[in-house]
């Protein structure tokens, strides 16, 4: 299927930011509460729009939950093993947790181009990219929003969604944003379907699950050199403490079973 997003630019670098502060780069420790981030990520956005504050891209992971975006529909939460959360976000049901990156993108788009496909478009290219440093082809279809890999091995037609994308604009600021599976539990996606695509051929995957073992920490550098190629220059957080990351680094030596888990699914 011809993709149109395919052909849209995928730059948000325009002549209006020129003047605009490089955005904030802010990577979390711990794992957040949803509520906590979803608070956060309301106040700065309103700071945003009034130009108290910079832009800013908050890398995260959350406890075990579920959201459900605009679209959600009822019959597509199969069985709330974690908390459900609504949002005010575009999408359907999705999944976040341990091993998942999760970046809210919080972009003035009227200070850089007030279109919301090429934003989409952007963050698909912004996510492809970054599984293109890690020899993992990510594609685009035109019906399903995301990133999507090939699974030949599987039979004809065959795909996994790898990353999602689910945002919403207040003032032409962005919330929400994108999720990157690097090396969550596969599992905890059967209590839902995920954004709605019940289609048998089409499941998802993760880093680990295609065989590449890579930290959080790896992710996220790679996550910000895409970023800055396609959004601009980015600043530390003056909020994140100087050792910011070794957490992550921690945390990913106790996910030996879990990794393994992961393994045997493929």
């Amino acid at each position: 299927m011809v993709n149109v997003r395919d052909g849209l630019a995928f730059d948000l670098k325009t002549q209006k930011t020129a003047g605009l502060p490089a955005a904030e780069w802010r990577v979390s420790d711990v794992p957040v509460s949803y509520e906590s981030a979803l608070t956060a990520m309301e106040q700065r956005v309103v700071a945003i729009a009034e130009g108290r504050a910079a832009e800013l891209v908050w890398l995260l992971e959350h406890p075990p939950l579920y959201t459900s975006g605009t679209s959600a529909r009822a019959e597509d939460l199969i069985e709330a093993r974690f908390p459900v959360h609504a949002t005010g976000r575009g999408g359907q049901f999705t999944y976040h947790g341990p091993g998942q990156r999760v970046a809210y993108v919080m972009i003035d788009l009227k200070r850089r181009a007030p279109d919301v496909r090429r934003f989409v478009a952007t963050l698909e290219e912004w996510l492809i990219r970054t599984l293109a440093a890690f020899n993992v082809r990510g594609e685009r279809r035109e019906d399903r929003i995301g990133v999507w890999v090939a699974r030949p091995e599987r039979g004809i037609g065959h795909e996994d969604k790898i990353a999602a994308i689910g945002i919403r604009l207040k003032r032409w600021v962005s919330l929400h944003g994108i999720s990157l599976n690097v090396d969550p539990d596969l599992s905890h996606f059967a209590g839902i379907v995920p954004c709605g695509v019940a289609d048998t051929r089409f499941g998802v995957t993760s880093l680990t699950d295609l065989g590449h073992l890579v930290s959080l920490p790896e992710v996220d550098m790679a996550l910000r050199r895409e970023f800055e190629g396609l959004f601009g220059a980015t600043k530390v957080d003056p909020l994140v403490p100087a050792k910011a990351g070794t957490q992550f680094l921690l945390d990913s030596r106790f996910r030996g079973n879990e990794r393994s888990q992961c393994q045997a699914r493929t």
